[in-house]
């Protein structure tokens, strides 16, 4: 997350005391993380799309009843997790049968390499993040998603064990494993 939502600058306390100026902030601020987030599980750009509006509509609605328990990035991802079971829920397949997308998904401009640079320095940049991308894609949904919030949101172990609700131990050998595995696809050592 860009900014660190703490107690004091709780956007749910705020829009449940009737100031929504905070939650606005947070949805301004934080779309584009849960949009990523999304699609690095695997999501498709409209899938995240509706994936990440679920996610804020679930906080915005439940706000009333909203009781500050922990760090509010916590919360804010454990809500998203659970849209993302949700919908697969609902359209029966697991998690990690959602990567992929159509040829005209995978034809938009990567931000990366929109950006002005040398024309081979952003190919390489691409080509770089397909790999990533599919070599993510191999791992298994319980295993990506450790390593999203660990490696590309910043959390502490003992925050995706209150998230996902598993002992910090499973955490780590996740993580572990995440590597690992993402070592042997993309050709590295595995004692680099």
């Amino acid at each position: 997350m860009k900014v660190p939502w703490d107690h004091r600058e709780d956007p749910l306390e705020a829009l449940r005391d009737g100031n929504p100026g905070p939650f606005e902030a947070f949805v301004r601020s934080e779309t584009s993380t849960f949009l990523a987030f999304f699609r690095r599980l695997g999501a498709r750009p409209a899938e995240a799309e509706d994936l990440t509006q679920d996610t804020l509509l679930k906080m915005f609605r439940h706000a009333s009843g909203y009781q500050h328990q922990g760090r509010f990035t916590a919360y804010a991802f454990r809500v998203a997790r659970n849209a993302w079971i949700d919908r697969a829920r609902r359209r029966g397949a697991r998690p990690q049968e959602a990567v992929g997308g159509t040829d005209e998904e995978n034809l938009r401009p990567d931000p990366i390499s929109t950006r002005e640079e040398e024309p081979g320095v952003a190919l390489t940049r691409r080509d770089e993040a397909d790999r990533l991308k599919s070599a993510l894609a191999e791992l298994g949904e319980p295993h990506r998603l450790v390593f999203e919030l660990g490696v590309m949101q910043d959390m502490p172990y003992a925050e995706i064990a209150s998230l996902l609700e598993v002992p910090i131990g499973t955490v780590k050998s996740r993580m572990f494993h995440a590597v690992r595995k993402l070592r042997q696809v993309l050709g590295e050592p595995l004692d680099a």
